[in-house]
């Protein structure tokens, strides 16, 4: 796979956990973070889901 092939990190360069342990720059978890590189593009996509769907709920 090439490096054009995969799914990039939603990394925004704020790099900073609060108290639930997710970024507020990129809303990752810091397990997903730390796993990111090691995840499948599938698994990657799931990770995004999830982020998302936590950026849904910092919106309202």
């Amino acid at each position: 796979m090439s490096v054009a092939d995969k799914v990039l990190s939603p990394c925004v360069s704020v790099c900073a956990l609060d108290e639930n342990d997710v970024c507020i720059g990129c809303h990752r978890t810091g397990d997903e973070i730390l796993k990111w590189s090691q995840l499948t593009n599938d698994e990657r996509r799931d990770v995004l889901r999830l982020v998302a769907k936590r950026e849904e709920k910092v919106a309202l």
